[in-house]
């Protein structure tokens, strides 16, 4: 199939203009995929990811996916980015990712509206930034990273005691909004990451500022390094 690349437990579909799951990628490559990376398509649904069951780390980077994004239950899958989709409904995607990725705890959103910084909007700063950790961390303690950084002990400690205060609105798009947003786009991994011969399924570590359309979305740190 033209565009598919697999190499042990991974698979790389990316850059194909798919609206969709092609039906003979989970056919030809569900049973045996960890690791799947659809960034760079033009997907609206992931119907079809069901045939994905043992994906340990998924990656839908530059996508057009929105706020009904539904997924499977993926009970080991620790790693998911979602950089530059359409998502806007922040407790909703938290609340669904809790009931179907109990493993989650590796998480990137950079690029999406639910995601208030300067990347999607010269109105949103740092202490916007740091709210919506405190409200995702409340939702999902579980995670080690979000976006580009480590999650700290105090993070979760302020998690516990704020976090439910912290929930950030849903913000009222307009078509001038979405017209004049500009066009960023957000590597799925770093390369060392995105070599498929490489089996370590984890990312490098950076600081939260980013400048450039280039700028990588979301840099882990593997676990030999914490």
């Amino acid at each position: 199939m033209a565009g598919l690349v697999v190499s042990g437990t991974q698979v790389s579909y990316i850059g194909q203009d798919c609206r969709e799951i092609p039906e003979h990628l989970g056919r030809d490559c569900g049973h045996f995929a960890k690791r799947l990376d659809l960034s760079f398509n033009l997907l609206r649904s992931l119907e079809g990811l069901s045939a994905f069951r043992s994906l340990e780390e998924l990656i839908l980077d530059n996508n057009q996916l929105g706020d009904d994004l539904v997924l499977p239950g993926l009970p080991r899958l620790h790693t998911l980015t979602l950089n530059k989709n359409r998502i806007t409904d922040l407790e909703y995607l938290l609340d669904h990712l809790a009931e179907v990725t109990p493993a989650l705890e590796y998480l990137s959103l950079l690029g999406n509206v639910a995601c208030p910084n300067e990347l999607v909007s010269l109105e949103k700063d740092e202490e916007d930034y740091k709210r919506y950790r405190c409200f995702v961390l409340y939702k999902l303690p579980n995670l080690k990273f979000l976006d580009a950084q480590k999650v700290t002990r105090q993070e979760r400690e302020e998690a516990l005691v704020r976090g439910a205060f912290m929930k950030v609105v849903k913000p009222k798009a307009s078509s001038e909004d979405v017209a004049g947003s500009p066009e960023l786009h957000y590597t799925p991994l770093p390369s060392a990451s995105r070599e498929l011969t490489s089996h370590q399924g984890v990312l490098g570590k950076c600081r939260y500022i980013y400048y450039g359309k280039n700028s990588e979305g979301n840099r882990f740190i593997r676990d030999d390094q914490l």
